[in-house]
């Protein structure tokens, strides 16, 4: 983009956004067409023919060639498979460039090959891509060219979900009908709809190309399994809101160039609190969109790393010693007419509906806090979830102290008659203008936080789709809402009835409040009094899909069958097992093939260098002897426990897929690597540099 073109010319160029279809679309298509949007009716064939060939006709003057259904299995990444607008050759030797609505709709990707746990066999190839009309098409340009991609859902041949946007629509359709029962009840008789909104703050790292390349860690598995800390790390805090430096930046503009033309409001970026690493925010999208949005901030800031010499790692815990990444989802519900239901507004205590939204959200919380730490579960969070650097494996909630005193009211008196007012800052300095400050400082330690009109759900892996998450606060919200509105629609008190509902939902679930340090020992104890769970690793929490509890709640809803929750449990436990296979399995390549033969030659340097002082009649070699000694003694450590790692891979690859398996990774496997690692990392110190085989953490995190 050059400097005299504005963003606001140049944000959503490429996608068929309403404005497009508005210009291109007869009236009556559009209408149908916004209608099957918001309200879900049913589109016919033909006004999907007329959408499908202006969506067609777009694309082309866009420069693209073929079309793709971009969806999201259970991968972790997105998938598509490319066609082109060509069809057979006319008798003249040209061809017709055409799209028609049926390939709009519906397309068919082999099922086979995509995770389904157990609810398709190899041989069950067939399965659908359907269009999701509700997130719009895009033009992407990259290498290959232009290509319009189209967002599906993607399901099997028997119609179970194989992927995270079909149950995330649904959980939206059950909040949608649940919200709206509630605020028909406080007399809103204008909305038409409650949509779950979502801004999700994306955090990453990045290194320089070429020394990614000198790491088979970082290309195999995203994470460096060896690596000595350099003497400075974060501890100085310099890095974190610092100058950007004018590399970055313009890597930052161009991801943004990039974005805006998506339709992404990437709006806020800065360096994070570890050296090389940075963030970017978006402005807040409905959550159906913001998952897909939140893919494709993913895949540029991989996609224009590499156009800068760079690479961007979306590994929670790329480096040990310094702050890992993560994915803060900030998470409102919001009416069509612009009403939020989570914004308190002046006087909290005199906000009703918003107080009962509030105390609904707390019991759903409490109620399903495993189910939703699962929903951030993942084998790279393990490394950063409750390190200090991120929120703890206990789910909580942060009120403030504001909102958390209007509850003391309500569960003491049964009713609240003020709120904590604010203040004005006192800085001290007469020049600075004065301002009002919030009524409630902020709580970085907190899993799921009030942060005024929304809640941040902290835990979230920075690689991690966002989809999960939010499929879990969708539906345990929309139970809580259906239980309130089920009393208060037979209430013959309305109010009374409100106020003792409210009563109730804070009394017994206000234990899950906490307003103080969840990084403190303390804590864990308070919190284990308080009968929360502490669930410490995924496999532990994967259970937390196939409860009682859990299969209820998702088939009430119609978000989840058994079936599929079973099978989502299964393809956790493999993707569990094969990640921590594959770092076995290269952390043995790398000690075998690099380390041990790299220490091996600066053992015999040493020996070479002792014999020469010896041989020219200098008899002071004790500092030489000293080091080689500890060498030789660190690289006997590293031998054995190399060899110990072997003997557990090989026993862990004999096992049969599942939760056996993962907990055998978890619990034998993980601790022969760290077992590895330690000695490895002492010998980087010794080992002269120029003789060590990889970049180190100095070159990695310094060196951008």
């Amino acid at each position: 983009m050059s400097e005299n073109v504005k963003v606001t010319e140049i944000f959503g160029e490429d996608v068929f956004n309403d404005t497009v279809m508005q210009q291109r679309l007869p009236k009556k298509v559009y209408k149908d067409l916004k209608q099957t949007i918001l309200e879900g009716k049913e589109l016919s064939l033909e006004m999907a023919d007329v959408i499908a060939h202006e969506m067609k006709e777009w694309a082309i003057e866009k420069g693209a060639t073929h079309y793709t259904h971009w969806f999201q299995p259970l991968t972790g990444v997105t998938a598509e498979k490319h066609d082109s607008f060509i069809t057979a050759p006319l008798p003249s030797g040209k061809v017709l460039m055409s799209f028609s609505g049926k390939e709009l709709i519906k397309g068919e990707p082999d099922a086979s090959s995509f995770p389904s746990g157990g609810l398709r066999a190899t041989f069950e190839a067939r399965g659908y891509t359907a269009w999701d009309c509700t997130s719009p098409a895009f033009v992407r340009h990259d290498a290959a060219g232009a290509t319009l991609c189209i967002p599906t859902a993607f399901c099997s041949y028997t119609g179970e979900a194989l992927d995270q946007k079909t149950p995330l629509l649904r959980s939206m359709q059950a909040i949608n009908k649940q919200a709206m029962r509630l605020i028909r009840l406080f007399g809103d008789t204008t909305a038409k709809r409650v949509i779950p909104s979502v801004g999700a703050e994306q955090e990453y790292f990045l290194v320089r190309e070429d020394k990614f390349l000198q790491r088979k860690d970082l290309i195999f598995t995203g994470r460096t399994l060896f690596g000595a800390m350099p003497p400075k790390g974060q501890e100085l805090d310099d890095h974190y809101l610092g100058t950007i430096r004018q590399k970055i930046s313009a890597y930052m503009k161009n991801v943004n160039e990039e974005l805006w033309k998506l339709g992404v409001t990437a709006k806020t970026q800065h360096n994070e609190v570890a050296p090389a690493q940075h963030e970017l925010a978006p402005i807040y999208a409905e959550v159906n969109v913001e998952v897909d949005h939140n893919q494709i901030v993913m895949q540029t800031l991989k996609r224009i790393a590499c156009q800068h010499g760079m690479k961007c790692l979306l590994h929670e815990k790329p480096f040990a010693g310094v702050n890992g990444s993560g994915k803060h989802n900030n998470w409102s519900l919001t009416t069509d007419t612009g009403v939020n239901l989570l914004d308190p507004g002046n006087t909290p205590h005199e906000n009703i509906q918003f107080l009962l939204v509030l105390s609904c959200v707390l019991k759903a919380v409490d109620k399903h806090a495993a189910l939703l730490r699962e929903s951030a579960a993942d084998v790279g969070n393990d490394h950063r979830l409750g390190a200090n650097e991120a929120p703890p494996a206990i789910i909580s909630v942060f009120l403030g102290d504001q909102l958390t005193d209007v509850m003391n009211q309500l569960i003491t008196t049964g009713m609240a008659d003020h709120s904590i007012e604010s203040d004005k800052l006192e800085t001290g300095v007469k020049s600075i203008p004065e301002f009002m400050r919030d009524t409630t400082d902020r709580n970085r330690t907190s899993p799921f936080a009030f942060t005024g009109n929304k809640f941040e759900f902290r835990m979230v892996g920075s690689r991690d789709s966002i989809a999960p998450a939010n499929i879990v606060l969708n539906t345990i919200v929309a139970e809580a809402f259906q239980e309130a509105c089920d009393i208060l629609e037979e209430a013959e008190d309305f109010d009374m009835a409100v106020h003792d509902l409210m009563k109730k939902n804070f009394t017994e679930h206000q234990k899950i409040v906490f307003n103080g340090n969840g990084y403190s020992d303390e804590w864990v104890e308070e919190a284990k009094r308080r009968g929360l769970p502490n669930i410490s690793c995924m496999v532990e929490a994967v259970e937390a899909l196939t409860s009682d509890q859990t299969v209820e709640l998702f088939e009430k809803f119609g978000v989840f069958t058994r079936a599929e929750l079973e099978s989502r449990k299964e393809i956790k436990y493999e993707a569990y097992a094969k990640a921590i296979n594959i770092e076995a399995r290269t952390m043995i390549d790398i000690a075998s093939k690099q380390i041990i033969p790299a220490v091996i030659k600066y053992t015999k340097h040493l020996a070479d260098s002792i014999n020469a002082v010896v041989a020219a009649g200098v008899l002071e070699v004790d500092v030489q002897t000293e080091l080689l000694k500890e060498t030789s003694g660190l690289l006997r450590e590293t031998r054995d426990a190399l060899k110990k790692l072997k003997d557990v891979a090989e026993e862990a690859a004999k096992l049969p897929e599942g939760k056996e398996s993962a907990f055998f990774y978890r619990q034998q496997v993980m601790p022969a690597m760290e077992n590895l690692r330690k000695p490895v990392d002492e010998l980087e110190m010794l080992v002269d540099k120029e003789m060590w085989p990889m970049p180190s953490y100095g070159d990695l995190l310094f060196e951008v």
